[in-house]
């Protein structure tokens, strides 16, 4: 049984990483085939870009059609699970936007437009600073434990994981 101590660590599990957000968010814009989301995800290997994708579509957050043609032909899409994740990628973004605006590191405007960070927690309780910028994290780290906790209660059946909550 695998056990988590916040539904942050589920929604971590599941998109966290370098790729997952990413490519989530150019396939909630609409389908994909590899090749143009390799041109999107500029620094990614064709390794990594496929083993991501198989990954994504593992926990059920996209799908993959197969066209029976020549050459083949294989589109990405998310899922409605996948989906369900447009809310909050947007959010990220937000805050990205104002993040990089506050001039703590460097961006440009191509990259500002495209780029979404992700960061792991790594531990159950967040404990924020007292700057603004910190605050405003709160409202989206609620959605995405929301989120793990929605996803953990259908993708997996109760003998199999368990949500332990430290106060």
């Amino acid at each position: 049984m695998k056990t988590y101590y916040c539904d942050l660590e589920v929604t971590m599990e599941v998109i966290g990483g370098k790729w997952k957000g990413l490519i989530l968010y150019y396939l909630i814009k609409g389908p994909k085939r590899t090749s143009e989301l390799k041109r999107l995800v500029h620094s990614i290997t064709q390794k990594m870009l496929i083993q991501t994708l198989r990954e994504l579509e593992t926990d059920g957050l996209i799908s993959r059609k197969m066209y029976n043609q020549v050459p083949p032909k294989v589109e990405y899409s998310t899922t409605e699970l996948g989906q369900s994740l447009e809310p909050i990628l947007r959010a990220l973004c937000g805050w990205g936007v104002n993040y990089a605006e506050r001039g703590y590191f460097v961006i440009n405007e191509y990259d500002l437009k495209l780029t979404i960070i992700f960061r792991e927690i790594g531990t159950p309780k967040v404990e924020y600073s007292t700057t603004e910028l910190g605050q405003s994290l709160e409202p989206i780290l609620k959605e995405l434990c929301n989120w793990g906790g929605n996803y953990a209660e259908k993708s997996f059946a109760e003998d199999e994981f368990e949500i332990l909550y430290l106060d």
